[in-house]
């Protein structure tokens, strides 16, 4: 992998401008273009061209944007086990301003694509003296596993290969990572992307290449050349989707015979849809969530419903843990890691389900787990100055009967 990072730098040295400060980014096409996997179908994957698939696409994008989007918080466990958020410039980088140029979402987003396409998302840890000020994302960073089992970070930085220890480095990884680095869904699921790719490619040829009539006029006739001119001209007064349903009269001895489409082109059309479930597959993301039903599916319910809890659980609920996880080893200082840990908000899935934020609310308040002023503030509501907001309620609905109808104050 170093001597790639070697060769895609002595290809693209020439072009940098003296002086020229920034890192050089992964899906620079004048850089990594050349690099990838050949597919068992022919087709080159990487990172680049798998995002041109529309399922591989919205699969990272739906992932990305839903751990992003979640809160973040720092607890810290009291001695009677209870949890209190606290804050402090960890909280700041992670929840607030991680660098300079990004949000908190953007920065998550970025992180969990990478982990989900490459799996592994690289960030380099900005220090002002022994102080951690800010994380900002490595592009195009290359692992090299030492003869001792730590990691060093080989990155082009100005031009130059440089090398960072894994002290400089926050190393996000994915599943798999039993020897210190998460599995790429692009590198093992090349055939698979590859054979998509080659599917699209093949469909688009077909369209743009190919001649795909509705149907033929035939005649026992040989027409001259004017009269096919003639022909032609008033063929295209009933052409285009605005003329649909019109009515040609036919003389001469003109028949019309309608074409349909090959075994071959539908064939073709159903392992593109084979492409989108199996693309899916691969991004542990359920199709329905992009959109792509099965045939006499549909796209609510409460079967989709389950689906959509199901991934949450077995989809985002993994890559959640792996990020709380690796905040605690590598970020936490090492005197806070049995008391401290960063914890997402899963509630936050709910927002866009009112009925079942509804329900979850109403439970807490009656199991007596939550007070009403604390549900208040899961709806960003203002709270009650009644003292009995602050209470913890529980529902009784049984008592003996001799206490019916009583008082039963002291």
């Amino acid at each position: 992998m170093i001597r790639l990072i070697k060769a895609a730098y002595r290809g693209v040295r020439n072009e940098l401008a003296a002086g020229e400060s920034g890192w050089i980014n992964l899906s620079d096409s004048k850089t990594w273009s050349s690099t990838g996997i050949i597919s068992n179908a022919g087709e080159t994957v990487n990172a680049d061209n798998a995002m041109k698939l529309s399922a591989a696409f919205d699969c990272v994008k739906k992932t990305s944007e839903v751990v992003g989007s979640l809160p973040l918080a720092q607890f810290d466990k009291q001695p009677d086990q209870s949890m209190v958020q606290v804050a402090d410039d960890l909280s700041d980088i992670l929840t607030v301003s991680p660098n300079s140029e990004q949000t908190p979402l953007e920065f998550w987003e970025g992180n969990v694509a990478n982990m989900v396409l490459r799996g592994n998302a690289y960030n380099e840890r900005i220090y002002l003296g022994k102080h951690l000020v800010a994380l900002k994302p490595i592009p195009s960073c290359t692992p090299e596993k030492m003869a001792n089992g730590k990691f060093r970070y080989a990155v082009i930085d100005r031009g130059k290969i440089e090398y960072l220890p894994a002290d400089k480095v926050f190393h996000l990884r994915g599943f798999g990572a039993g020897d210190g680095l998460g599995l790429s869904a692009i590198q093992y699921g090349a055939n698979s992307l590859g054979a998509a790719l080659a599917a699209d490619k093949s469909s688009s040829s077909i369209f743009s290449n190919s001649m795909q009539p509705s149907g033929v006029l035939q005649s026992e006739q040989t027409l001259s050349e004017p009269q096919r001119a003639q022909l032609q001209t008033m063929l295209s007064a009933f052409t285009g989707s605005a003329k649909a349903g019109k009515i040609m009269a036919l003389e001469a001895g003109l028949t019309f015979s309608q074409l349909q489409m090959n075994p071959e082109d539908a064939q073709l059309l159903e392992t593109r849809r084979f492409s989108v479930e199996d693309v899916c597959r691969w991004f542990g993301v359920p199709p329905i969530i992009i959109g792509h039903s099965s045939d006499g599916q549909t796209m609510w319910g409460t079967g989709v419903e389950q689906i959509f809890i199901a991934w949450r659980s077995l989809g985002i609920n993994p890559i959640l843990n792996r990020i709380q996880e690796r905040i605690r080893k590598d970020l936490i200082a090492p005197e806070h890691r049995r008391k401290r840990c960063f914890k997402y908000n899963r509630e936050a899935m709910l927002e866009m389900d009112s009925k079942a934020k509804g329900e979850y609310l109403s439970k807490m308040g009656m199991s007596g787990t939550m007070t009403a002023n604390e549900r208040r503030e899961k709806l960003n509501l203002p709270r009650h100055k009644d003292p009995q907001a602050d209470s913890l309620l529980a529902q009784s609905a049984m008592e003996p009967l001799e206490l019916l109808g009583k008082d039963k104050k002291p």
